[in-house]
């Protein structure tokens, strides 16, 4: 079988899925963009999109002729018929399961469906997001043995090979900014800090050294203490 040569990326203009942007972009002849407006709490990500796009054509030319159409679903309902700390205007805490109230029910399964249709029209096979089981918030459609039984589903129900990469899976976020430093250097990192957004709570007023954000929900916690770690640990 021939390699495929396109991807489409789950892109939610946040710290991880610019990194596998910048991941697809040196691997891929073609790569395109998909992202979800969904009611969520942090819409600004929405806006910081079109920034990282931008920046990314302007500051990487050897990119720029890889990186087509960018998409941006319409998800309402999926807001409207969740109850978490995303959608609503509420603290963020944790259940007594366990998981935190920014957990949306279906989220990624969602996107990876919405992802594979408008791929099958696009002509595009492979999906890639940046799901990840190391450091993340304990979101069970963030595991690897989730993804998997959706890209076999989704490879079934259309009768076609889909697959689903995740090259952020098994790294702590630490690794993810090197990964983001060996991808693109010094100025991809700059991108990441001044252009994307990761903080639930859409803070933009707060610059910190690892970016914008409140510096007190989980997102920002985990981006911060991953920078920490990656400057002790590989600078």
């Amino acid at each position: 079988m021939n390699k495929p040569t396109s991807a489409l990326v789950l892109f939610s203009g946040g710290q991880d899925s610019t990194t596998c942007l910048a991941s697809a972009l040196k691997r891929f002849l073609h790569v395109e963009t998909i992202g979800f407006d969904y009611g969520q709490r942090h819409k600004v990500e929405l806006k910081c999109r079109d920034k990282v796009l931008a920046s990314i054509r302007s500051k990487f030319p050897q990119w720029a002729d890889r990186l087509g159409d960018d998409h941006l679903i319409q998800l309402g309902a999926l807001g409207e018929i969740s109850d978490t700390a995303l959608t609503r205007d509420e603290d963020i805490t944790t259940g007594k399961d366990g998981l935190p109230s920014t957990f949306v029910p279906g989220r990624n399964l969602i996107f990876l469906t919405m992802a594979a249709a408008l791929g099958w029209r696009r002509g595009i096979s492979v999906i890639i997001g940046g799901m990840c089981e190391t450091d993340y918030s304990g979101y069970p459609d963030c595991r690897r043995e989730t993804i998997d039984a959706q890209q076999k589903a989704l490879g079934l129900g259309m009768d076609k090979s889909i697959t689903i990469e995740t090259p952020l899976m098994w790294l702590d976020k630490a690794e993810t900014w090197q990964l983001a430093m060996d991808l693109g250097g010094q100025t991809l990192v700059d991108i990441i800090k001044e252009d994307t957004h990761t903080c639930y709570k859409g803070e933009r007023m707060r610059r910190h050294e690892w970016g914008y954000g409140c510096a007190e929900c989980p997102a920002c916690e985990l981006r911060a203490a991953g920078y920490r770690k990656w400057q002790e640990r590989f600078q």
